[in-house]
């Protein structure tokens, strides 16, 4: 069965920092476009980064750009995301996704260019 695991996530304080991961179970990232999206309560999810296959180009949201950092490494088959200070507002669960167009990312980080949702792991930031 084809599966994206998130892990990582915690409860920090304001200001301070995180790093989740994704993993392919059964199922291989490496190479293909991999973006990060994510859904606080009462909200419909946000796209936060995505990064390409090769990992040479990156994409963030406005909400997150200068704080957060996307990575990856191929050999691991796993996709990563940096989170420094971090921010009550930050709070949500965070889901990694698959591109749907291979290695280059689609122009709109928007849900319905990706697919193979992971189970999310969620990300608790206390002022």
């Amino acid at each position: 069965q084809v599966q994206l695991v998130e892990s990582g996530g915690g409860s920090v304080q304001s200001g301070g920092s995180l790093k989740i991961s994704c993993a392919g179970a059964g199922y291989t990232i490496s190479f293909n476009c991999m973006g990060w999206f994510r859904q606080a309560p009462g909200k419909e999810r946000e796209g936060v980064a995505h990064i390409d296959g090769g990992g040479g180009s990156t994409y963030y949201g406005d909400s997150v750009k200068g704080r957060f950092t996307i990575s990856r490494d191929n050999a691991k088959n796993t996709v990563y995301l940096q989170m420094n200070s971090l921010k009550p507002e930050d709070t949500a669960i965070y889901y990694c996704a698959a591109g749907r167009y291979g290695s280059a990312c689609p122009q709109r980080l928007i849900d319905a260019n990706f697919y193979t949702w992971g189970q999310g792991t969620q990300v608790t930031v206390s002022s």
